[in-house]
């Protein structure tokens, strides 16, 4: 039985290639810098050695940590596991762009205790990730598929897709979900392209040199993911996560949406631990400078009364197959209308003291929350 309540430990690698067209995570092209974030990040380990019980997952994100040399990855895993305590078959992912793998490279992550890739595919068609500023082929990724594939028993295999392209048709978008199936993977993630402000998909929006999919269209692809990779033994577990049965559902994830304790490092990173959350500088040279004067890179940080705590909880559990406990929500009359006609609109269901949500409702997750909590 897989415990969720261990802490997670998430390292932050804000380093890419090149960046995506989408992308707002921090993250920074300039590879001179990697020396000085190692080190950085060695600091703040030593800083938090022996604050957070045992980890029992371990997640390097970014960025894309798996445009860092061999060499690097072993001197930060060294330190890593110098420095805390991570259980014997503890959850060990990276994220990885198709173009980085290697059957060396594969060996190297075998070596460092990795046994799962979350593989940043996007999409099976060139077109596509040539809009998106990927920097693979639609070839490279098959290629990194089956490298991947040929070591089944050593990598548990994520593979993100993104879907609500402009002009994207269902027939596409179901070209590249049943290519992805065709390689087994225990975990997908499906991902709406969303316009976040600053980003350079964002600026074209404004400037109107693309135009948006429509909402009917996307609500479709959704609905299309859904439906296709249920039937193919998938768990829908979180609005944009499926799962090849639920011992294959991403535990490190899962920490985030059940108030878990987890310990962030890197520039940017967010942490948690008993009803307070902090955060990082998003800035490799800031974060850098502070830990040069032996303290902690915490930009700020916010204590979350119980009732916020419980505020996140109907938020995130509306988000994923298991709801939240309805006795949160209190109880009364104008509850009980709100929840009725939530029902009536095929949004959520009640069930065992839980609200859980519908595929229709997942549609709606960032909005359904309000209609439960306005007054």
């Amino acid at each position: 039985m897989i415990n969720l309540d261990k802490p997670g430990l998430y390292i932050h690698v804000p380093f890419c290639a090149s960046k995506c067209v989408y992308c707002d995570f921090y993250s920074v092209t300039d590879s001179s810098l990697i020396p000085d974030w190692l080190e950085g990040l060695k600091r703040e380990a030593g800083l938090y050695s022996r604050r957070f019980e045992a980890f029992d997952t371990l997640y390097v994100g970014g960025g894309t940590p798996s445009h860092l040399s061999n060499d690097t990855l072993t001197a930060l895993f060294d330190r890593l596991f110098n420095c805390f305590d991570i259980i014997p078959g503890a959850e060990i992912t990276i994220e990885a762009n198709p173009d980085d793998i290697t059957e060396e490279k594969l060996g190297h992550f075998k070596e460092l205790g990795i046994n799962r890739i979350s593989l940043g595919v996007q999409s099976f068609d060139d077109q596509d990730l040539v809009f998106l500023k990927r920097r693979h082929t639609a070839g490279q990724a098959m290629d990194a598929l089956k490298q991947i594939k040929l070591k089944s028993r050593t990598f548990d295999l994520s593979l993100d897709l993104i879907f609500g392209l402009p002009g994207q048709t269902e027939k596409k978008w179901k070209k590249s979900l049943e290519k992805a199936l065709s390689y087994t993977p225990e975990h997908v993630s499906c991902y709406q392209l969303t316009y976040e402000k600053g980003t350079l998909l964002s600026n074209m929006k404004d400037q109107g040199l693309i135009r948006p999919c429509e909402e009917d269209r996307a609500a479709n692809l959704f609905l299309t993911s859904s439906r296709l990779l249920e039937d193919h033994g998938y768990v829908h577990y979180e609005v944009s996560n499926f799962a090849f049965g639920d011992m294959n559902r991403s535990r490190h994830n899962q920490k985030y949406w059940r108030h878990t304790p987890y310990l962030g490092l890197g520039p940017s990173a967010h942490s948690y631990k008993d009803g307070e959350r902090w955060w990082n500088y998003n800035s490799i040279e800031t974060y850098c400078q502070v830990l040069d004067s032996n303290k902690l890179p915490v930009e700020d940080k916010e204590r979350l009364a119980r009732e916020q705590l419980d505020l996140e909880a109907v938020f995130l559990g509306l988000r994923t197959r298991e709801g939240f406990d309805l006795k949160i929500l209190g109880e009364g009359s104008i509850l009980d209308e709100k929840l009725l006609k939530l029902e009536e609109l095929g949004l959520i269901v009640t069930q065992n003291g839980r609200v859980v949500p519908t595929k229709k409702g997942f549609l709606v997750a960032d909005n359904l929350p309000l209609q439960l909590l306005k007054h």
